[in-house]
Protein backbone atom coordinates (compact mmCIF):
# COMPACT_ATOMS: atom_id res chain seq x y z
CA UNK A 1 0.00 0.00 0.00
CA UNK A 2 1.25 3.50 -0.84
CA UNK A 3 0.64 6.74 1.01
CA UNK A 4 0.66 10.10 -0.72
CA UNK A 5 1.34 13.39 1.04
CA UNK A 6 0.14 16.77 -0.23
CA UNK A 7 1.87 20.11 0.39
CA UNK A 8 0.91 23.60 -0.74
CA UNK A 9 3.28 25.80 -2.72
CA UNK A 10 3.28 29.16 -4.46
CA UNK A 11 5.38 29.40 -7.60
CA UNK A 12 6.32 32.72 -9.17
CA UNK A 13 7.27 33.95 -12.62
CA UNK A 14 7.55 37.17 -14.55
CA UNK A 15 6.29 35.38 -17.70
CA UNK A 16 3.02 33.47 -17.00
CA UNK A 17 0.97 31.44 -14.53
CA UNK A 18 1.98 28.25 -16.33
CA UNK A 19 5.64 29.16 -15.92
CA UNK A 20 5.02 29.96 -12.25
CA UNK A 21 3.53 26.47 -11.70
CA UNK A 22 6.43 24.84 -13.56
CA UNK A 23 8.91 26.79 -11.42
CA UNK A 24 7.25 25.55 -8.22
CA UNK A 25 7.46 21.91 -9.36
CA UNK A 26 11.04 22.33 -10.59
CA UNK A 27 12.15 23.86 -7.28
CA UNK A 28 10.25 21.29 -5.19
CA UNK A 29 11.85 18.33 -6.95
CA UNK A 30 15.23 19.43 -5.57
CA UNK A 31 14.12 18.41 -2.04
CA UNK A 32 10.99 16.29 -2.57
CA UNK A 33 11.23 12.90 -4.28
CA UNK A 34 8.44 10.80 -5.76
CA UNK A 35 6.27 13.69 -7.03
CA UNK A 36 3.12 12.16 -8.52
CA UNK A 37 0.91 15.11 -9.38
CA UNK A 38 -0.06 18.72 -9.00
CA UNK A 39 -3.37 20.55 -8.60
CA UNK A 40 -3.59 24.22 -9.50
CA UNK A 41 -5.81 25.78 -6.83
CA UNK A 42 -5.40 29.46 -7.58
CA UNK A 43 -3.76 32.14 -9.65
CA UNK A 44 -2.80 35.59 -8.42
CA UNK A 45 -0.52 38.34 -9.63
CA UNK A 46 1.44 41.28 -8.36
CA UNK A 47 0.69 44.57 -10.13
CA UNK A 48 3.04 47.53 -10.38
CA UNK A 49 2.11 50.75 -12.18
CA UNK A 50 -0.97 49.13 -13.69
CA UNK A 51 0.97 46.21 -15.22
CA UNK A 52 1.37 42.62 -14.00
CA UNK A 53 4.92 42.30 -12.73
CA UNK A 54 4.76 38.81 -11.21
CA UNK A 55 2.49 35.82 -11.77
CA UNK A 56 1.81 33.52 -8.82
CA UNK A 57 0.47 29.98 -9.08
CA UNK A 58 -0.95 28.46 -5.90
CA UNK A 59 -0.78 24.68 -6.12
CA UNK A 60 -0.98 21.44 -4.20
CA UNK A 61 1.86 19.02 -4.86
CA UNK A 62 1.40 15.29 -4.25
CA UNK A 63 4.27 12.90 -3.58
CA UNK A 64 4.82 9.38 -2.32
CA UNK A 65 5.66 8.88 1.34
CA UNK A 66 8.67 6.62 1.74
CA UNK A 67 7.66 3.20 3.08
CA UNK A 68 10.01 2.31 5.94
CA UNK A 69 8.39 -0.97 6.90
Amino acid sequence: MKTIKVIELIGTSTQSWEDAANNAVKDAQETVSGITGVELVGQTARVENGVISEYRANLKLAFLVKDVR
